[in-house]
């Protein structure tokens, strides 16, 4: 395949970033899809999704202009979750090429971006009516592990680990660690079972409850 590109990959954590959790895949998706392809330059971002604040971003698009080269990333998701992000590049004119779905045109990256953002958004709305639905119940869980609570307790920690399940998988799947899977949940407004706010050691816990270890 014909050049130039310019590989942008980003990873959730500093702690991914150095031991390549994540990093390595993306690179290899970039690397068979070009097969050989003229690679100009290479930047990685260690940046929650979330954030529109990314300084290799604004370099890798730097390097575009410099070298007439277009944009190459892993999946749409690496670029940004945020589907007002992703449109702002696209009406600027960005272009680039999403490996898992490399004939997707402007159009279809609108539509991409908007119902993955509709989607997380529908799993949170979901996972807390079945978390009141499921305290509405009498599900309460409490500070300790599952293992300590008494076998009701145990019960409903675990049900309410199996409606997080979908919630937690995806964020598993993004390559988000326990502490970034915190910050996400609280600010979705998932509530915690005391009402307070997501810790890494929660998630942790809840992860492990559905097989997500």
């Amino acid at each position: 395949m014909q050049g130039p590109f310019v590989a942008y990959f980003r990873v959730s954590t500093d702690r991914q970033g150095r031991s390549g959790l994540g990093l390595e895949a993306q690179q290899k998706a970039v690397r068979d899809y070009l097969a050989g392809g003229q690679i100009v330059a290479e930047f990685t971002e260690i940046e929650s999704g979330k954030r529109n604040a990314r300084p290799e971003l604004a370099r890798a698009l730097a390097a575009c202009r410099r070298h007439k080269a277009k944009l190459v990333i892993a999946r749409l998701d690496r670029l940004s979750r945020n589907l007002s992000f992703i449109a702002a590049l696209i009406d600027a004119g960005t272009e680039f090429i999403a490996v898992d779905n490399p004939h997707a045109n402007r159009l279809t990256l609108h539509i991409l971006a908007a119902v993955a953002q509709h989607e997380r958004e529908m799993i949170a709305e979901r996972t807390r009516a079945a978390l009141q639905a499921a305290k509405a119940r009498g599900v309460r869980l409490g500070r300790n592990a599952a293992e300590r609570l008494a076998p009701a307790n145990r019960q409903a920690a675990i049900e309410r680990a199996a409606i997080l399940a979908p919630m937690l998988s995806e964020m598993r799947l993004a390559g988000l660690s326990a502490r970034q899977s915190a910050h996400e949940l609280t600010a979705r407004g998932v509530p915690t079972a005391t009402g307070g706010k997501w810790h890494a050691q929660t998630v942790i816990r809840a992860m492990n409850r559905v097989g997500h270890s």
